[in-house]
């Protein structure tokens, strides 16, 4: 590591998580727990994680910080793999389909039948129950149904998807925040708590916390137009984002001299600039374009009008501000971004490692199971685990 910080912030230091999902949603959970201390051993399929095999960072972006082992669930000899796995853990979660885990099984009945304290995470598209519980599905599937598209995100443009996959996001933190509260909830000797997660909920739930239930989404569509995105003289866009009346007012202050119309009564309320919408777009198009965006920025900010440049994630943790805040570090030759807290003045932690190898871990894990050298060739051998040769 380059990096010259203490161990940091580890609150869950000694929590064991035994993590069988794949892609997104479990990953980032158990990502999340892993940047604040917890012990992950991921376990995966033959062939390794699907993530593994795609053309982007996820694979890498969510599996810091954790270890690897390939075993066959599939395998009747897996079973004591399983148990002892089970035995080991406070926490297990997996990501498949309503009654796939059980058919594997990893499900909860069978896991908590040999560690009755142990909690047990199902983080699935559509919940454990109900008609479509089986149903197939990825992000976008989950956001269109949970009315993260119903929307508009611009005044100007038809509702569209995010570029983050925000139902794996969301569901991936909640089911943190599920299993914590649950390891905080249950007493001394008490049966751990079987969660039921599901992505379109969470996106469900974050919908409702905004536009609620009993409007159309007519009625909801972007209510502040001077809260958008605006592309400016050098082609770069800027993001203003005008919602309280005090920054109306600071925006007509400073922009005056160069368009009076700003202060014209049809804009002087939030209705007024909603039912003249178009008008005042216009305006607002017509005077970004007139200079590049580093301009507004340095012309906006000490006027105290919140407006910031579109940007990428190179050009963000170059940033001067990014620089100070010092969140994002190296692991290896890559730049990652560990969880974003700092509790008390320190950092979650300096110690990242990089996404493992498929089962490059294995085993030490095994070993760590009580398994003998012996064993562990046996389990190799029969590819009932993979063993990368050392």
């Amino acid at each position: 590591m380059n990096d010259t910080r203490n161990d940091g912030w580890q609150p869950l230091k000694g929590l064991k998580i035994i993590d069988f999902s794949m892609l997104l949603p479990g990953p980032l959970a158990t990502l999340i727990m892993a940047d604040l201390g917890a012990e992950v051993i991921k376990v995966e399929p033959p062939g390794g994680d699907y993530a593994r095999h795609m053309k982007s960072f996820l694979f890498e972006g969510s599996n810091r910080n954790k270890s690897s082992i390939v075993v066959d669930l599939k395998a009747p000899d897996a079973k004591d793999i399983i148990k002892r796995l089970a035995e080991y853990g406070d926490v297990a979660i997996e990501g498949f389909r309503p009654g796939v885990a059980d058919r594997l099984g990893i499900g909860p009945d069978q896991l908590q039948a040999i560690n009755p304290a142990l909690i047990y995470c199902s983080l699935s598209g559509f919940g454990q129950t109900g008609p479509i519980s089986t149903k197939a599905g990825h992000d976008l599937a989950y956001i269109a149904m949970g009315g993260g598209l119903a929307q508009k995100g611009q005044l100007r443009q038809a509702p569209s998807r995010s570029s983050l996959p925000v139902a794996d996001i969301a569901g991936g933190s909640f089911a943190a925040i599920s299993i914590l509260a649950a390891m905080h909830a249950r007493k001394p000797d008490e049966k751990g708590a079987v969660l039921d997660i599901s992505l379109y909920e969470s996106v469900l739930y974050s919908s409702a916390i905004r536009f609620g239930f009993e409007t159309s989404a007519e009625e909801n569509n972007h209510l502040y137009p001077a809260n958008d995105l605006f592309t400016c003289g050098d082609g770069r866009q800027i993001a203003l984002t005008i919602v309280e009346v005090k920054f109306w007012d600071n925006f007509v202050r400073v922009t005056k001299d160069i368009q009076p119309e700003f202060g014209h009564d049809d804009f002087a309320s939030e209705e007024g600039r909603l039912v003249n919408a178009d008008r005042l777009m216009a305006l607002l198009d017509d005077l970004f374009a007139s200079k590049p965006a580093a301009h507004w920025i340095e012309f906006l900010d000490p006027a105290d009008v919140p407006a910031t440049i579109c940007v990428t994630n190179q050009e963000t943790v170059t940033s001067e501000h990014a620089l100070h805040r010092a969140m994002h570090m190296k692991s290896g030759e890559t730049t990652v971004m560990p969880f974003p807290v700092i509790a008390s003045g320190q950092h979650v932690t300096s110690k990242q490692t990089t996404a493992p190898a498929r089962s490059i871990d294995a085993a030490r894990i095994l070993d760590k199971l009580g398994y003998s050298a012996d064993q562990i060739s046996d389990f190799a051998a029969r590819s009932i685990v993979e063993v990368p040769e050392t």
